[in-house]
């Protein structure tokens, strides 16, 4: 992977961890459960180091209000900047506005759609989203093998559709449907809960409603399943007929798990992309070199492993 080295002139080279860091982060949304234990692991770290300070702010998943978030972290001076998108099809002019200002900018957990294209004092952290949702769509056909079916109806409930993750979250399905192993899967709904649980709990209500049959559901994350579950619980069906997969281990997904309700998640280490992602721009604003894409790995859970995750978020 390409290596990038900040030319850093002498005041940098001389900060020390008696300077004070400051790091403006613009996050695409408070109000999101994964998303909240990310921050919160880019707080608490940044509470362990001395002389850092993280300044956060919510962009309300306005990707106007958040470019202001970044111009105004600009203005102030701040030695780098964190950014989890709210339109990861909108972050060249983020990067543009931080080269220009030659302030180091780190994209945290959503892929930026110029990922390939980085100035050299930016870099993005998170985890492959190729593994995500491969890991659940197989895991979810295995469990349909298990139980039998030959032939086996799934619906896909999709994420924001202009977030990367969320599209290849969905080509994962596709592609896993694509092998032989597989194929006996058929996708009978797809559509978008822009990663709401509430919207996740409105689409399986209107195809309860509509007398859709199904045998799996496949959600991009696990606020959106949850929601799927508590619309068929609530229509009276019995969850041991219905296989269900989600993507990130959230606590609520863990127990729902536990209930019996949620088959198979994908742990996505939020906190240790909050972490990895100041300790990219720190590294990046002390003239380090750094990865310009760091990845953590996802991890299948299971009924079977749960428990080693229980604590991890």
């Amino acid at each position: 992977m390409k290596k990038t080295l900040i030319l850093a002139g002498f005041a940098a080279l001389m900060s020390s961890s008696a300077m004070a860091e400051t790091v403006g982060v613009s996050m695409a949304l408070f109000d999101d459960n994964f998303l909240t234990v990310l921050r919160n692991g880019i707080t608490e770290y940044a509470g362990t180091l001395d002389g850092v300070e993280v300044q956060v702010e919510d962009a309300g998943n306005d990707v106007g209000k958040q470019l202001d978030q970044i111009n105004n972290f600009i203005a102030a001076g701040v030695d780098a900047i964190i950014v989890n998108p709210v339109d990861t099809s909108a972050t060249e002019a983020m990067s543009q506005a931080a080269a220009n200002a030659g302030i180091p900018l780190v994209y945290v957990n959503r892929q930026p759609i110029n990922v390939d294209s980085l100035p050299d004092n930016q870099a993005f952290v998170a985890s492959d989203e190729r593994e995500s949702g491969t890991l659940e769509t197989q895991e979810v056909c295995r469990l349909l093998k298990e139980a039998g079916k030959t032939e086996a109806n799934i619906i896909v409930i999709q994420g924001e559709l202009s977030n990367q993750a969320a599209v290849q979250r969905t080509q994962d399905v596709h592609d896993v449907i694509g092998t032989p192993d597989c194929s006996f899967m058929t996708i009978v709904e797809e559509q978008t809960g822009n990663w709401s649980r509430q919207q996740g709990a409105d689409l399986m209500s209107n195809w309860l409603s509509a007398g859709t049959q199904f045998d799996a559901v496949v959600s991009n994350n696990d606020e959106m399943a949850i929601g799927a579950i508590q619309a068929m619980k609530a229509a009276g069906m019995d969850m041991k007929d219905v296989i269900v997969g989600g993507v990130d281990a959230t606590q609520d997904a863990l127990a729902a798990m536990q209930a019996g309700d949620l088959d198979v998640t994908v742990f996505q280490n939020a906190a240790g992309q909050g972490k990895g992602a100041l300790d990219a721009a720190l590294a990046l604003a002390r003239g380090e070199p750094v990865e310009q894409k760091v990845y953590v790995p996802f991890e299948l859970v299971t009924p079977e492993n749960i428990d080693q995750y229980l604590t991890q978020n």
